[in-house]
């Protein structure tokens, strides 16, 4: 349940108390929120209240019956996501930084184009213990370069809770990976900071577990939280995992939280990426986060997705088209 309170209502925190509820300030107005379980006020309280919002469950803050809009997203001040932008952001860049010429050689590559945001990861949580796993804060650092170079914004994603205070210093967009969507430490950090999360959907999760864990980064605090699905784990063996676009389209309909399709983790063959890629621009998402790499075949994390230049080239003027033909511009 959300409650909305009259302007010059002082007893807040008896009234946290009494509902079991967090305080919450987003817009210019105080919010109590608390368990969908609550579904009803004392009659006594009732001209405390401007509003109230009554759930089925805990899609409380991101769900359409409480804010109808989806969110708008500043990523700066000539760049904004969701609300009435109609933009659809490109995030790319290579897996893993493995060196400063890797990353820069990328970045006035994607700058040259016309991509805005640069990713890559510093900390990588690879599913085993003998294979690269990132540079750490050396490849913060050359990614703050980049942005320095180039102009371009930049995202990395959070390991665990012991440096995500370094990669919240570093970054404009903090990622939390999808195995690190049920990391409460990454969460409560995240919801401190107002800057942009994209929260990655973990492979196993269902739709509710995934915008659940956007709530708990929403009602500590931080609006700014950007979707990303990534494909989830079925039993089809010959992709990597499977994009879900229903899962997509529920979200859209559902939510009011921007959302971003990463087609190059869900395919896991770069073969496969400009395909879907294009199919989930057509659905009308706000962005699209693809791996391209200078020479994928020696890259040192998931070198079979990453796209070479000349293939993201190619696909880059691909889905322009599309995004035009629903209203929308790639930026």
């Amino acid at each position: 349940m959300i409650l909305q309170l009259k302007e010059g209502i002082s007893e807040i925190n008896s009234l946290c108390e009494r509902y079991q509820a967090t305080e919450l300030k987003w817009l210019g107005k105080v919010f109590l929120v608390n368990s969908s379980s609550k579904k009803e006020i004392l009659s006594s309280d009732q001209d405390k209240f401007e509003q109230t919002w009554v759930f089925e469950n805990d899609i409380q803050l991101a769900s359409r019956n409480f804010h109808n809009p989806t969110r708008e997203i500043k990523i700066s001040d000539l760049l904004q996501l969701g609300g009435n932008s109609q933009n659809t952001l490109m995030i790319s860049g290579p897996c893993s930084v493995e060196n400063e010429e890797q990353l820069m050689q990328t970045a006035e590559f994607l700058h040259g184009l016309g991509v805005k945001v640069l990713r890559a990861g510093c900390y990588k949580p690879r599913t085993s213990p003998y294979t690269f796993q990132g540079l750490g804060r050396k490849g913060l650092e050359i990614l703050a370069k980049a942005r320095e170079k180039y102009g371009m914004k930049i995202i990395t994603e959070a390991k665990d809770g012991s440096h995500i205070e370094e990669v919240i210093e570093y970054t404009d967009i903090v990622q939390i990976g999808s195995k690190a969507m049920y990391d409460h430490a990454i969460l409560k950090a995240c919801a401190k900071t107002q800057k942009p999360i994209l929260l990655k959907r973990f492979f196993g999760a269902t739709l509710q577990e995934f915008v659940q864990s956007a709530e708990f980064i929403l009602s500590a605090g931080n609006p700014n939280i950007i979707l990303c699905e990534r494909g989830i784990r079925t039993f089809e063996t010959k992709t990597r995992f499977t994009l879900d676009l229903c899962g997509v389209a529920f979200l859209k309909e559902y939510t009011n939280l921007p959302i971003i399709v990463d087609p190059s983790h869900a395919m896991g063959y770069a073969y496969g990426v400009s395909d879907l890629s294009k199919a989930a621009i057509a659905m009308g998402v706000d962005g699209l986060l693809i791996e391209t790499h200078p020479n994928p075949q020696k890259a040192l994390s998931d070198a079979s997705q990453q796209l070479a230049f000349d293939q993201y080239k190619s696909l880059y003027h691909q889905v322009d088209p599309i995004a035009h033909a629903i209203g929308r511009k790639i930026c």
